[in-house]
């Protein structure tokens, strides 16, 4: 049973997202403080990622 604990706190280590993989911005304040906006889906035309909204289904996209 012991090995069952140690086996899910490796698990929880592991599977933790990266920091920096969604970039600095990560709610939709700093999203338009940057001169972004907040778009569901994929960002539109020429747009670029640079971070969330909050949830990682709505993306915060800016002008190169």
């Amino acid at each position: 049973m012991k090995v069952l604990y140690l086996l899910f706190s490796f698990l929880f280590i592991f599977l933790m997202p990266l920091p920096g993989v969604f970039g600095d911005i990560r709610n939709p304040v700093t999203c338009i403080r940057s001169g972004a906006i907040c778009h569901p889906g994929f960002c539109p035309g020429r747009y670029k990622h640079i971070g969330v909204c909050g949830v990682p289904l709505i993306k915060c996209c800016k002008k190169p």
